[in-house]
């Protein structure tokens, strides 16, 4: 448990201070904290106090969302990724994951197109101020407006367009990518490059009625989740699991119940 994270958005309804307090009793090591979570704090003391709980801070989420038909728009995005890295560094989170964005009607060579340019305006900032920007590439259904990186192949690329630079790689979440038959491949080729930044782990439920929110916990869907993190370790990756789970169905119920099934859920499919 020591090398559990959880994301705050995995416990929706609880307030960072309720993650602070609920996640470190439970056994959990690490937090990757979403920026709505960060609302109404001091981003500077809310990062002391998550670390004086005993919570190491794995990642900010999240940042991105770079295509648009708009030249305005386009910038607002990289504006907002600028804050983005602004609050990461006062938070203390080492680095941002990125969801890139897609717009639908353009071609997704075009949207692959802004993203790259759009990363390649902030890295700069990123990079002065000690932050990793992570790519996480999306399950294709969400190629229509939600990212148009929907493999790490593709993720890849936009590493090596960009030059391959220190602070800019990948984020696995074996939701969005345990279908594709290159994943083995990719996640060393990941690995070799020195690209792989973060692992996040949920399960794929059969039925699924929400394919946003009605992600399962660990052992509740179809998705080998030991065999890929074996891929991950083998890469030489030590970092923190990460548990993401979107769920109207949990966040309705009582969230300490909650995080006591995702702590067994953990145990016996992850750790």
């Amino acid at each position: 448990m020591s090398r559990c994270c959880i994301h705050t958005m995995t416990t929706k309804p609880w307030s960072l201070d309720d993650c602070a307090r609920h996640y470190p009793a439970a056994g959990v090591g690490g937090i990757t904290v979403w920026r709505q979570h960060l609302a109404g704090h001091d981003i500077a003391k809310a990062g002391q106090n998550l670390r004086g709980a005993g919570l190491e801070i794995i990642s900010l989420c999240r940042g991105g969302f770079f295509p648009s038909h708009s030249p305005t728009s386009r910038q607002a995005a990289i504006d907002d990724n600028l804050r983005a890295i602004d609050e990461a560094h006062a938070l203390g989170a080492p680095l941002i994951v990125l969801v890139c964005g897609a717009v639908p009607g353009q071609p997704l060579s075009e949207s692959r197109r802004q993203i790259a340019d759009g990363i390649a305006a902030v890295l700069p900032a990123a990079q002065q101020a000690g932050v990793k920007l992570a790519i996480e590439p999306l399950h294709p259904m969400y190629a229509d407006d939600r990212s148009a990186v929907n493999t790490m192949r593709q993720a890849n690329e936009i590493c090596d367009h960009l030059g391959s630079p220190a602070n800019l790689g990948l984020a696995v979440d074996v939701y969005h990518v345990w279908w594709d038959d290159a994943l083995e491949a990719q996640i060393k080729i990941t690995g070799n490059k020195n690209r792989l930044f973060a692992f996040h782990v949920c399960d794929w439920k059969t039925p699924t009625t929400d394919f946003l929110n009605d992600r399962g916990l660990m052992g509740e869907g179809c998705i080998p989740i030991r065999q890929i993190k074996g891929w991950v370790e083998a890469t030489g990756f030590r970092g923190y699991s990460e548990v993401e789970i979107f769920s109207t169905r949990y966040w309705s119920m009582d969230q300490t119940s909650y995080l006591a099934q995702i702590t067994q859920a953990f145990q016996e499919h992850v750790a």
